[in-house]
């Protein structure tokens, strides 16, 4: 029926039921990524389709890692800087609204993943089917990059799914299962993988109407009053967790849909023009900018295969057990040593809540179970293809483990310390080969904290670097390469911002005021409150580590509460009280107020030691750094980076910053070497 018509990225096939199959496989790509392209083509089979008129349109994915991964972000970048983002939204729109109003019955196919753009297409076809794979996932993520659906989401998503609903899935970006999806009422049925296409076939030929609940629900939570009481409940809810200055898109989007009214075209309107304007903002280049720095860290391990089935952890503490039972998560076969099972036991039931938490079905969880094994003896050494230790900071006590490991181990198989601080330098002298020996820094919470930092030294095996690399991704962590200097980068860095913020508190400086200072730069937690997550011990033995190497003394505050047994979270005691996981924030005096340089105070160390860390190649580029983090810290996401953020405020202004905090507080604010460095100023 295409006849005269090439296409480089669909395919048609019209069975002898009449129901036209669409197949979207974009050319030379691993995924299906909306391309301007793509979408043009799509419209000339849809102008086609209006006038052959077959019994039903399905349109599925011929790729194999899922139905589409959104829309194309370099051709995005693109119009931004063409200043042609509106008129490319609407075209996307107007190809999904010529779908949406095909004269016969359409049904989406969804497997696997299903992310922005891709979802807004499933949303223009009239029914949805989706595999029950567990690796089946749909979302609309666009306000992670600063704007918000601009094809129709926003547009049909409260009216298919009632207005509560769709904008919980749309401010949070968070996918959905297959299963949650089909609850929801954004799919209409499920169907196992390998019978997904015939159910499209079957709904297309036989469609059903939707239950009345689900319509009438969705009429009611988006009639004008609806949406005159709703919107300022949800924008409440917004700024509780965003301030409206650092993440403007969703409240852009909460305001698009309480402007919109029953006429589908004038919804698209409000959502292309939001878009656009939103598109323009810092915000959104910085958070597009992460999107792509996220891709190449996941990028860095190239084809190497990491030939990793079994990892052996020594050490059932927070991280090791921890380390652990993510590894079990993702797949592995995982020993865990430690010198008794009195000290394996919290982290085995630690690990049981994590998977029951993920995993939800209870054969999954049970072979999750089934794949972590507690291991006094040491056992699982001389299987494992990687052993990490993560013990206690202490070299000795380290070195002790790698002699232990080292002649029981293969001669392939790959040693990893978890250490937070040491220099590989000091450590490698346990080995006979020291090539396969390198750090696997994980972070605290280790199944929340997305970054690994892969540390090297010089007598490290690249081929066993890029295996771990390889083996980082593989768990679903972001690895990145660093050097083995003391703090590597992200500890580092992170190390000069929290004993500041200590030394703010032995000068008087209320806790809550240190902590929203740094809140309202943008950092996902305060100093005092992520001092006390991450523990006052762990903290203590860091800053005993690398303060001699920064030039920075231990303030007050830290020591006598770690000798007092007051760790923080895990004690239930640190600087606040905690309980049930939240710390206890005592009430200010509503006269007290705050020095006006504690800002400055706070974040300006960390931007002296990025600079240091550049100057000395920490890491590879100022975009890494960035990468890592962001990643490893949360520095505020939508300033881009610590580099990033240097470039818009201007390093000469920061270095006089610096400069007069020197002046009034101390030599410890001194700029440090590298703040001429010409990545600095270079702007992406």
């Amino acid at each position: 029926m295409f006849e005269g018509l090439r296409f480089k990225h669909w395919q048609a096939d019209r069975g002898g039921d009449g129901v036209l199959i669409l197949t979207m496989d974009r050319a030379d790509r691993r995924v299906n990524a909306l391309s301007r392209a793509l979408l043009d083509e799509l419209d000339a089979m849809l102008e086609r389709i209006v006038i052959e008129r077959p019994a039903a349109v399905v349109v599925r994915s011929g790729k194999i890692s899922g139905f589409a991964v959104g829309a194309d972000l370099r051709e995005f970048e693109g119009y931004e800087r063409a200043g042609t983002v509106r008129e490319e939204i609407e075209h996307g729109q107007s190809v999904f609204e010529r779908l949406a109003r095909l004269p016969m019955p359409t049904v989406a196919a969804i497997h696997g993943t299903c992310m922005g753009g891709g979802t807004e297409l499933a949303l223009a076809c009239r029914m949805r089917v989706a595999s029950r794979a567990p690796e089946t996932r749909i979302a609309l993520p666009e306000v992670q990059l600063g704007i918000h659906p601009g094809w129709g989401g926003t547009a049909r998503l409260p009216r298919l799914i009632g207005a509560p609903k769709a904008l919980a899935m749309m401010l949070t970006g968070r996918a959905a299962s297959a299963e949650r999806a089909h609850a929801e009422g954004l799919v209409d049925r499920l169907a196992e993988p390998d019978a997904l296409l015939d159910e499209a076939r079957n709904l297309a030929l036989h469609p059903i109407t939707r239950p009345f609940v689900q319509r009438a629900t969705a009429w009611l939570t988006n009639c004008w009053p609806a949406r005159r009481i709703l919107a300022p409940i949800v924008r409440k809810q917004a700024a509780a967790k965003a301030l409206p200055q650092h993440y403007p898109a969703p409240f852009a989007l909460i305001e698009a849909w309480r402007r919109g009214g029953a006429d589908i075209s004038q919804r698209l309107r409000l959502e292309a023009r939001s878009v656009a304007k939103l598109a323009a903002t810092p915000t959104a280049h910085n958070l597009i900018r992460i999107f792509f720095l996220r891709e190449r860290l996941r990028g860095l391990a190239g084809d190497t295969p990491h030939d990793i089935r079994h990892v052996h952890v020594v050490g059932a503490g927070v991280m090791g057990g921890d380390i652990a039972a993510w590894s079990a998560l993702r797949g592995f076969k995982v020993t865990l040593q430690d010198r008794e099972m009195k000290f394996i036991e919290p982290a085995l039931a630690r690990a049981r809540k994590l998977f029951e938490k993920k995993l939800k079905a209870s054969d999954h969880i049970d072979a999750a179970i089934s794949r972590l094994t507690a291991d006094v003896g040491g056992a699982g050494i001389a299987p494992a293809q990687l052993a990490i230790e993560a013990i206690y900071e202490n070299p000795e006590a380290k070195q002790a483990v790698y002699r232990s490991l080292e002649p029981n181990m293969a001669n392939d198989a790959l040693i990893a310390t978890n250490t937070s601080s040491i220099p590989l330098d000091e450590l490698r002298g346990a080995f006979v080969h020291p090539q396969r020996f390198l750090g696997l820094h994980f972070f605290n919470p280790v199944a929340q904290m997305p970054l690994v930092e892969v540390v090297r030294h010089d007598a490290v095996d690249p081929v066993i670097e890029k295996r771990s690399l390889a083996w980082v991704k593989a768990i679903g962590k972001l690895p990145l390469p660093v050097e083995g200097t003391p703090g590597f980068l992200v500890n580092r860095i992170l190390m000069p911002y929290l004993l500041e913020a200590v030394r703010c508190h032995a000068e008087g400086i209320p806790d809550p005021v240190i902590d929203r200072a740094a809140k309202r730069f943008g950092m996902p937690m305060g100093p005092i409150e992520l001092a006390d997550t991450v523990g006052l011990d762990v903290a203590l033995s860091v800053g005993r580590e690398l303060g001699p190497f920064l030039g920075l003394e231990l303030p007050d505050g830290i020591a006598d509460r770690v000798e007092a047994g007051k760790r923080g979270k895990k004690d239930g005691q640190g600087f606040y009280a905690w309980k049930d996981g939240k710390a206890e924030k005592p009430k200010l005096d509503s006269n007290y107020r705050a020095p006006d340089d504690l800002e400055d105070r706070l974040i300006l160390p960390m931007l002296n030691e990025t600079v240091a860390c550049l100057h000395d190649g920490v890491v590879a580029d100022a975009d890494l750094l960035d990468a890592g983090v962001i990643f490893g810290t949360g520095f505020a996401p939508f300033r881009g980076g610590p580099v990033q953020y240097i470039r818009s405020a201007g390093a000469g202004v920061l270095r006089e910053k610096l400069e007069s905090l020197a002046k009034t507080h101390g030599a410890r604010f001194a700029p440090k070497p590298g703040w001429f460095n010409s990545a600095l100023t270079d702007r992406d």
